[in-house]
C-alpha cells in the first residue's frame, strides 16, 4: 500500500510525488535508497520534510530535480508536475524545467556558488537561458532580486564574488537565483545549516516572506524540527529511506503518532525542562543501512513500542487520526499502551 493519494486530481496541487522508489547500480547489486515515497505541495503551501541524516531526505529530492547519475540511478513510481510525470521527461524537458519551473536551494552556498564569477554573472546564467530578457533588462531584474532577498547595496554587489560575501549574504544569493525565474516550487535543501542562529531566523523569514508574496509553493529539506516549528504548515518524516508519518505540523509537534517522530521531538533541547546535569534524550541505535534493510518495521531496533509482529511484518502506512502513519502501533493506541 502506498501513500494517502486523496488529493492528488486537486487543481491546487503542483507536485506529486507517488510510489517514488529510487535505487542505485552497484557491486553488491540494486540498492534501494528510497521506497515508495508519496506526498504532495498545494500552491503557496510550505511543507516540511524532516529525518536524520540517511533518511532519504536529499536523495528524493535530487530525484525530484532528476539531479542523480543517471547510468547508476533507477526510478519507479510518478513525480507529476504540471501533468507531466518527471520521470518520463528526457533530459533536455528537464533541463527547461530545472531553475525556471522547479527551483533549488543548495545546502553549501560557498560550494553551490562558483567562485570565479560575479554575483551578477551567476544570476543573469539562469535570466540568459529561461528568459528573453536582453542584457540590460537582466542586470535591471538580477537587482531587483537581490533587493528583493534585502542584500544591501545590491548594484554594488552585484559585480562581487561569492567569497567577498558573508555566509548569510551568499545564501540569500541563492534564493535570488532559484526566484530569479519566479518558479511554481522552491526546494531548499538544509538552507540554514551553516548559518548562525541569528542569521538562519532571518533566512527563513525571507522564505516565508517571499513564499507569501509569490505563492510558490515550498518544500524545506532538514533534520531542524526547530526550524520546521517556525515555517511549515505540514511535516512528511522519513526514516530509512520512507515516509513514517505525515501531518499537520500542529498534529505532529503536539501528539506525534509514529515511535520515530514522537523520538525527534523528545530529543529536542528545551530550556527549564531537564534538571542539573540530566541527559538529553537520544534515540538509542543507528539507522539501519541500505544493504541491510530488515524485514519487518525500520525503526523496529530503536522502538520503545516493539511487538514479535515489528520484527516479523514490515508495515503499511496507514490513515489514523487523519494523518499517515507507518506503525503497527501508533503511539497512543490501546496496542502500543500494552508494549
Amino acid at each position: 500500500m502506498s501513500d494517502d493519494k486523496t488529493t492528488q486530481n486537486s487543481p491546487q496541487t503542483v507536485l506529486s510525488v507517488q510510489d517514488l522508489c529510487t535505487s542505485f547500480r552497484t557491486d553488491d547489486g540494486l540498492i534501494n535508497a528510497v521506497k515508495n515515497v508519496s506526498f504532495e505541495l498545494a500552491a503557496g503551501e510550505f511543507v516540511g520534510l524532516v529525518g536524520e541524516s540517511g533518511c532519504g531526505k536529499s536523495v528524493t529530492s535530487k530525484s525530484i530535480m532528476r539531479l542523480l547519475p543517471d547510468h547508476i540511478t533507477e526510478y519507479s513510481g510518478a513525480i507529476e508536475f504540471g501533468g507531466t510525470n518527471l520521470l518520463e521527461l528526457p533530459e533536455k524537458g528537464m533541463q527547461e524545467i530545472r531553475g525556471n519551473r522547479i527551483a533549488m536551494i543548495f545546502q553549501e552556498p560557498m560550494t553551490a556558488l562558483n567562485p570565479v564569477f560575479t554575483i551578477g554573472w551567476q544570476l543573469n546564467e539562469a535570466l540568459l537561458y529561461h528568459t528573453k530578457l536582453g542584457k540590460a533588462e537582466r542586470r535591471d531584474r538580477a537587482i531587483e532580486l537581490l533587493k528583493m532577498v534585502e542584500i544591501p547595496l545590491p548594484e554594488q554587489r552585484y559585480d562581487e564574488y561569492p567569497h567577498q560575501l558573508s555566509g548569510g549574504m551568499r545564501q540569500r544569493v541563492l534564493i535570488a537565483i532559484a526566484l530569479a525565474c519566479e518558479p511554481e516550487l522552491l526546494i531548499a535543501d538544509e538552507p540554514t545549516t551553516a548559518l548562525d542562529v541569528t542569521i538562519q531566523a532571518q533566512i527563513l523569514k525571507l522564505m516565508r516572506d517571499l513564499q507569501e508574496k509569490t505563492n510558490t509553493a515550498i518544500l524545506l529539506i532538514t533534520h531542524d524540527l526547530g526550524v520546521v516549528a517556525q515555517t511549515c504548515s505540514r511535516v512528511v518524516v522519513m526514516y530509512a529511506g520512507q515516509v513514517v508519518e505525515q501531518a499537520s505540523s500542529s498534529d505532529l509537534f503536539h501528539r506525534p503518532r509514529h515511535p520515530y517522530s514522537k523520538a525527534l521531538l523528545e530529543s529536542i533541547p528545551r530550556s527549564g525542562k531537564k534538571k542539573k546535569g540530566q541527559r538529553l534524550a537520544t534515540i538509542p541505535g543507528l539507522v539501519p543501512t541500505l544493504q541491510m534493510m530488515p524485514s519487518g518495521c525500520r525503526f523496529a531496533d530503536r522502538c520503545d513500542y516493539k511487538q514479535d509482529r515489528c520484527v516479523d511484518e514490515q508495515p503499511e502506512i496507514g490513515l489514523t487520526e487523519e494523518r499517515l502513519v507507518r506503525c503497527h502501533f501508533p503511539v497512543g493506541s490501546a496496542e502500543a499502551s500494552e508494549a
